[in-house]
């Protein structure tokens, strides 16, 4: 009786098409984690909800953000009225069409966020989003 050796004739073969749909995997678990690390600039607040909010580009903005009692941020830093019209100054000169976007609470006073869309404006700085989510459904 002739019994074979246990590795007469064959080879170990490296199934490919796994590891490739492993990687692809990889590939898209990064890339959907990448796009979904927005970089916010400002300080977390309860923001309002609209139904025909877009989204912007976010190029090098500027972010005001305004509390529920009155204090403003400018990037994540505090700063008075004042403070905020030299913030605003110094990025209209850096930058020839500046972009800031305004991250206020729900319940921040109005008049408040008046008062900083209007220096904005005064100081020609046209682009102004308003930070919003949508609302739950």
């Amino acid at each position: 009786m002739n019994i074979p050796p246990p590795r007469a004739g064959r080879k170990a073969r490296l199934e490919i098409v796994p590891l490739i749909d492993i990687i692809f995997f990889l590939l898209a678990t990064f890339v959907m984690v990448s796009l979904s690390m927005v970089k916010n600039q400002g300080i977390a607040v309860n923001l309002p909800s609209a139904t025909t909010s877009e989204p912007q580009e976010r190029t090098d903005p500027a972010t005001i953000t305004l509390t529920a009692d009155g204090t403003l941020f400018f990037n994540k830093e505090a700063v008075t009225r004042e403070q905020l019209s030299t913030r605003l100054q110094a990025l209209k000169a850096a930058s020839a069409e500046p972009r800031v976007f305004v991250n206020g609470d729900a319940k921040a006073e109005f008049g408040l966020a008046i008062a900083v869309l209007d220096e904005a404006r005064r100081l020609g700085i046209v682009k102004i989003a308003i930070e919003t989510t949508t609302p739950p459904r």
